[in-house]
C-alpha cells in the first residue's frame, strides 16, 4: 500500500485552534479536567470528529471514542489517542498533540479514500493530568481495572466538588461503562517532556516502556525552640535534618545510572522565622526503569534518613504511599513504530518514558506503545512548552504508518 502524507499544516491549525481554549497570557493553556474549558475543548473535538464522518461514543468516565469503521467489523480496531486536559498553567502540546494527530490520521485516510481492514478509534482519555482530581490517569486506570469506578467518581477537587458531579455538569457522563475494550492495539503520540531527543538531534522516540515511580511521605520530628536563645549545639532542628536528607537523596540518585529523585513539597512547623523548626514533613519521588534498582535506592535512602535522625536526635518516619511499577510496552507495537520511523527516514532512538501516561495503564489490557517527538529544552508542564511544527508532523506520519501496519494485520 502507498502510504499517504499527512497534512502537517492542517494538524498545526488544529493544535492552534485547540490552544485558544483555556489560553493563558504566557502562551500556554489552563484546561483542567471537567472545567468549562475542558467542555469547550471536548465540544470542538467532537465537532471535528463528526465532520470527519466518525461516530462518537462517551463512557461513564467521560472518555470519548470516535469510531471509523473498517472493512471487517468482526476484527478488533486499532485505537489511537491521548488527552485534552492540561495542567493549571501548562502547555499546548502535552496531550492534545496525541489526540489531534490521531484525528489527522483519520482525515488523511479519508482524503485518500483508504479503507482499512480494521476500524480505527480516536480516543480522548479523561483526567490524565490529575491536577484537579487526583490521581493522574484516572479514567484510563478505571478502563484497565486499576481503579474502581465509584471510587473514581467520588474523587474531589480542592473545593470539594465530586468528579462524577462535574462530569454530569459539563454533559460528558456517558451511559457506556468505562472498561477494557477488545482493541487490536493502542498507540499514543506525545511530546517527550525531556531533553534527550532534542540534545541528540533525533526526531522520533520509539518508546519501549516506562520507568517505575514511587512516592513517599517523610517526617522528621525534633523540638521547636527560640531561635535567639537556643545554642547551636543544643538544637534539635528538624529542618536542618531534612536539608541534610535532601542533599543525601540527590547524591544517591546521581550515583545510580538512570535514577531520578525529587523532593517536591516541604512543610516546616511551626513556620515562624524566629522559631527553630520542630517538625518537617516532605515528599520524596524516586523513579527508575528497573524496579529492583528502585528498591535498593529506597532502602538506601531510608537507612540514610534513619542515621541522620539518630545523629541529630530526631524522630523520623518514612512511608511509601504509592507505587507504579516499571513496565514494558508490547513488542509488536514497538516494532511497528520502529519500522515506521525507519521507513520515513527519520533519526530515532529507543527510550523509556520518564513520565506516566494513559498508555501506562492501557498496556495492562491492550497491546500498546508510544511515539515521542522532541520538545524545546525538554520543557513541559509549563506555558513555554513547545513542539516544532515539523516534529509534530513527523510524529503524526509515524503514527499513521504504525496504525496502517496494525490495521491491515
Amino acid at each position: 500500500m502507498q502510504v499517504p502524507r499527512i497534512d502537517g499544516e492542517r494538524l498545526w491549525r488544529s493544535l492552534e485552534e485547540m490552544a485558544k481554549i483555556g489560553a493563558t497570557p504566557e502562551g500556554g493553556c489552563d484546561r483542567q479536567a471537567l472545567t468549562d474549558a475542558d467542555r469547550e475543548a471536548r465540544d470542538l473535538f467532537r465537532s471535528w470528529c463528526v465532520e470527519a464522518g466518525l461516530s462518537v461514543e462517551i463512557d461513564d468516565m467521560g472518555c470519548m471514542y470516535a469510531h471509523r469503521p473498517g472493512r471487517r467489523s468482526d476484527l478488533p480496531p486499532v485505537a489511537l489517542g491521548s488527552h485534552l486536559d492540561t495542567q493549571p498553567n501548562g502547555g499546548r502540546f502535552d496531550g492534545p498533540l496525541g489526540v489531534l494527530a490521531a484525528l489527522e490520521v483519520v482525515r488523511t485516510l479519508n482524503d485518500h479514500g483508504i479503507e482499512t481492514e480494521r476500524g480505527i478509534v480516536v480516543v480522548n482519555w479523561t483526567n490524565e493530568e490529575g491536577c484537579r482530581f487526583a490521581p493522574a490517569m484516572l479514567a484510563s486506570g478505571v478502563f484497565a481495572g486499576v481503579f474502581d469506578r465509584e471510587w473514581a467518581h467520588d474523587r474531589r477537587d480542592r473545593e470539594g466538588r465530586r468528579f462524577g458531579d462535574e462530569l454530569e455538569r459539563i454533559g460528558y457522563r456517558g451511559a457506556v461503562p468505562c472498561r477494557a475494550r477488545n482493541w487490536r492495539c493502542h498507540f499514543e503520540l506525545h511530546i517527550e517532556q525531556g531533553p534527550v531527543l532534542e540534545s541528540e538531534g533525533r526526531v522520533i522516540g520509539v518508546v519501549t516502556g516506562a520507568q517505575g515511580t514511587r512516592w513517599y511521605d517523610a517526617q522528621l520530628v525534633g523540638r521547636a525552640s527560640h531561635a535567639g536563645t537556643t545554642p547551636m549545639d543544643r538544637r534539635r532542628d528538624a529542618l536542618a535534618g531534612a536539608a541534610e536528607a535532601m542533599v543525601a537523596l540527590e547524591r544517591m540518585a546521581r550515583a545510580v545510572p538512570d535514577a531520578v529523585a525529587t523532593v517536591g513539597t516541604l512543610t516546616a512547623l511551626p513556620g515562624s522565622r524566629n522559631v527553630v523548626p520542630g517538625e518537617v514533613r516532605f515528599s520524596v519521588d524516586i523513579r527508575h526503569p528497573d524496579d529492583a534498582t528502585a528498591d535498593r535506592l529506597e532502602e538506601a535512602f531510608a537507612g540514610e534518613l534513619a542515621q541522620i535522625a539518630a545523629r541529630r536526635g530526631l524522630g523520623h518516619a518514612f512511608e511509601r504511599i504509592w507505587a507504579f511499577p516499571a513496565l514494558r510496552f508490547d513488542p509488536e507495537c514497538i516494532a511497528a513504530v520502529r519500522a515506521a520511523a525507519e521507513a520515513e527516514g527519520l533519526p530515532f532512538r529507543e527510550m523509556v518514558s520518564g513520565a506516566g501516561h494513559d498508555s501506562c495503564y492501557v498496556v495492562r489490557v491492550v497491546p500498546t506503545s508510544m511515539i515521542f517527538v522532541p520538545c524545546r529544552e525538554g520543557l513541559s508542564h509549563n506555558p513555554g512548552e513547545w513542539c516544532e511544527p515539523e516534529h509534530a508532523a513527523a510524529g503524526c506520519q509515524v503514527l499513521l504508518r504504525a496504525a496502517l501496519t496494525m490495521a491491515t494485520a
